[in-house]
């Protein structure tokens, strides 16, 4: 692994480097559980470092079907103010029910400029917090936050989250929760000793076509499911050579430090989700390959200046990092992940059974959908996928996808995940998304640092149910449910 390149005081603070500690293993390094037989945990003192599943600790209960206790108003306090946590902000705001009370940033300006764009919505003013990197310490003292939204660059996400827990509130992490298995088994603990819930921000679990898909999948559209998948295929790179977009380019020095698949939830949490993943199945093992790193590189020396810093960063991540998983019931997902290559937008969303099989981003509807089910279909020939969405479509988009369109980033997903996390704490309902789902999740970030130092031998995917998987739950396909009125 390459050393990281010294950096200041201010870029560290601003986000850019992972902390000493989760260098030591997992995605800042492949670590000493990288040096283990493939599949197998490795000797290490900290079990919680390798695919072994500890055991709980006296006292600790599982989070799984634990509702929240009912807000009559949900107080939201955001970590985080850039381009997504400002973004979020607004979203927050305007769902029935919710108020965002507090709002922090490392740079105090964005904490101001973010209240003065609620107050200028004729939203209450949250209070602002900024100027140190322990600022949200403080805001997570207020008794006037229940819910905490976490949206600062991945390498504090652990920590900040972990705090929000200990602090008695719920917490909502932007992708991923963790970098590290022992951070995200300690998530998982965390929350099953404070009682709160952890929920992975994964707004695409929350996408029309990938809820009517998993409608379709538990209602047996495709049969007994044996496949799927899914990853994030986004051309970031004129993003990651921006000055201004990712601050401090916190974004592109993680393709300096480490090979992994950063980022592949997108893709893969909706096929888990379609799967009963942790809810009558779980995933089990994981095998990862790498294309070598030249997309960066490439569009370094075509498109940024001899001035610029990044001419001093080499790029170690495979542009192409595919996860290969398999699960208890002998099903394999295959994630992906690219953000170097020229290439149109995809999450590739598909998913296949004894059937028929679903594409996304291969149909030519409106929809962008397409599908091949028996007995309606025949002739080798893809269905466009319209018909199947009107018929398999959730209850959310049904109900309230006009406010998605009018409301919501990212095509109404965004609004529609914070309706939904507004909803179930005011209702006093079951999360959708639990710590569990969280952490399987975010698990092939680390585990796919860990099998490719082992040259693509699979790795253990740790239970982190502890063996709750084997029941099933409802989660994403819930029943529909009222909002409670505000009063």
């Amino acid at each position: 692994m390459p050393e990281i390149p010294a950096v200041s005081r201010r870029l560290l603070l601003g986000g850019t480097l992972a902390t000493g500690a989760s260098l030591a293993a997992g995605i800042g390094s492949a670590g000493s559980a990288a040096a283990a037989p493939a599949g197998t945990a490795p000797a290490a003192a900290d079990s919680t470092a390798s695919g072994a599943t500890p055991a709980r600790k006296p006292g600790q209960k599982s989070m799984i079907n634990v509702p929240f206790e009912a807000y009559k108003t949900v107080r939201v306090g955001v970590i985080g103010l850039g381009n997504r946590g400002s973004g979020m902000t607004t979203g927050w705001s305007v769902v029935p029910g919710c108020v965002v009370t507090a709002v922090c940033d490392i740079r105090a300006d964005r904490a101001k400029r973010t209240a003065d764009q609620l107050v200028a919505k004729g939203k209450p003013r949250p209070a602002e917090f900024g100027g140190s990197a322990d600022s949200y310490t403080e805001m997570l003292k207020r008794d006037d936050v229940d819910l905490v939204y976490i949206a600062t660059p991945w390498e504090f996400h652990y920590e900040q989250g972990k705090a929000a827990l200990l602090a008695d509130k719920h917490v909502v992490v932007e992708l991923p929760i963790a970098t590290e298995l022992r951070e995200l088994w300690d998530l998982v603990d965390t929350s099953e000793r404070t009682r709160k819930n952890l929920m992975l921000s994964e707004n695409c679990n929350y996408g029309r076509n990938e809820l009517a898909m998993l409608k379709a999948a538990h209602e047996g559209l495709f049969g007994d499911i044996t496949n799927g998948h899914g990853g994030y295929l986004h051309d970031l790179r004129a993003l990651l050579f921006s000055n201004t977009y990712y601050t401090d380019s916190w974004r592109r020095l993680w393709h300096t430090r480490s090979t992994a698949s950063f980022y592949a939830m997108h893709g893969l949490a909706p096929i888990a989700a379609a799967m009963d993943i942790n809810r009558g199945d779980r995933m089990t093992t994981l095998k990862a390959t790498a294309t070598a790193p030249k997309g960066l590189a490439d569009y370094r020396e075509r498109f940024v200046p001899r001035s610029h810093p990044s001419w001093n960063e080499t790029y170690v991540n495979g542009d192409l990092v595919t996860c290969a998983i398999e699960t208890a019931k002998g099903r394999t997902i295959r994630a992906e992940h690219d953000v170097s290559s020229p290439r149109p937008y995809s999450r590739i969303n598909s998913i296949a059974g004894t059937r028929g099989i679903f594409e996304d981003y291969a149909g030519t509807s409106t929809t962008g959908g397409r599908i091949y089910v028996e007995p309606d279909h025949g002739g080798h020939s893809w269905r466009d996928f319209d018909t199947y969405r009107k018929e398999f479509d959730h209850w959310l988009w049904k109900k309230i996808g006009d406010d998605a369109a009018n409301n919501g980033g990212h095509g109404g997903m965004d609004y529609v995940l914070q309706w939904r996390t507004v909803q179930t704490m005011r209702a006093g309902l079951v999360p959708d998304i639990d710590v569990y789902d969280s952490a399987a999740w975010c698990s092939p970030v680390p585990l796919s640092v860990m099998s490719l130092a082992n040259k693509g031998r699979p790795v253990a995917i740790p239970d982190f149910t502890r063996g709750g998987w084997v029941n099933l739950r409802s989660g994403l396909d819930s029943r529909m449910t009222e909002m409670p009125p505000v009063s």
